[in-house]
C-alpha cells in the first residue's frame, strides 16, 4: 500500500536540507557560496567600523598591516581564499576551516606575499596584529585563519586557531577586530570581534 507525502512535507524537508548544506559554507553577500577561484571584498558588517580591507603602511617600513579603509568607499583590494588541504576538492570555502587569505592585485615595493599572517605583539594594545607575508615557521601556522559564524546569516568574524595544522600544538587561538592607531584601522587579535561580510568582486 502506498503512501502519499504532502507535497509541504517535501518542500520543508528540501529546505531543511538546504539550509544545513549552505550552512557548511561561507555565504557572500548574494546569498551564495564563497567560491575559491574568485576575488571578494571583505567589509565590516557594520559601516561604523571602516571601509573594506586593504593593506597599511604603518610606519613607512616593510612589511605592510592588514586593516580597513578610513571610510566605506570603494577602495581596498579583493581577496583570495585558498583551503588547507590541497585534497579538497569542493571549490565552496568552508566554515571553521583553515584557509588562506590572499590579497590580489596589490603592487607594492615590499618583496613579500600579499598572504594574512600573525605578526607582532603591539606594545600599546598587547595585541597581536595582522600582517602581510608568509610563515617563517616549518607549519606556515601563521598565515592559517578562520572564518566562524556569527549569530546572523551571512555575517562573520575571523579567527586564528589553526586546528587542522596540528591539533595538539597548543595555540593560543585569537579573535580578530579593529585597533585604531593614528587615524588607521588596524587588524589585530585578542580583542572584540569585528562582524564581517564578503562581497564578490564587480557584483
Amino acid at each position: 500500500m502506498s503512501m502519499k507525502v504532502p507535497a509541504s512535507l517535501v518542500l520543508a524537508v528540501w529546505f531543511f536540507m538546504a539550509k544545513q548544506t549552505l550552512a557548511q559554507y561561507v555565504i557572500d553577500t548574494n546569498g551564495e557560496p564563497v567560491d575559491n577561484d574568485e576575488e571578494y571584498y571583505i567589509k565590516p558588517a557594520i559601516t561604523e567600523n571602516g571601509g573594506r580591507f586593504t593593506l597599511i603602511n604603518r610606519n613607512d617600513s616593510c612589511p605592510l598591516y592588514v586593516g580597513l579603509e578610513d571610510t566605506d568607499s570603494a577602495q581596498g583590494f579583493p581577496v583570495k581564499f585558498t583551503h588547507f588541504a590541497n585534497n579538497i576538492q569542493d571549490e565552496d570555502i568552508g566554515v571553521n576551516r583553515d584557509l588562506k587569505v590572499e590579497f590580489v592585485e596589490v603592487s607594492s615595493t615590499c618583496v613579500q606575499t600579499t598572504e594574512w599572517r600573525v605578526g607582532e605583539n603591539d606594545t600599546g594594545s598587547g595585541r597581536r596584529l595582522i600582517i602581510s607575508g608568509e610563515d617563517d615557521s616549518a607549519g606556515l601556522y601563521g598565515n592559517y585563519f578562520r572564518i566562524v559564524e556569527t549569530e546572523s546569516a551571512g555575517i562573520y568574524n575571523f579567527q586564528w586557531c589553526p586546528m587542522e595544522l596540528c591539533s595538539s600544538c597548543g595555540f593560543v587561538c585569537g579573535n580578530a577586530g579593529i585597533l585604531r592607531e593614528n587615524g588607521k584601522i588596524l587588524f589585530a587579535l585578542d580583542g572584540a570581534s569585528l562582524p564581517v561580510v564578503f562581497q564578490k568582486k564587480d557584483d
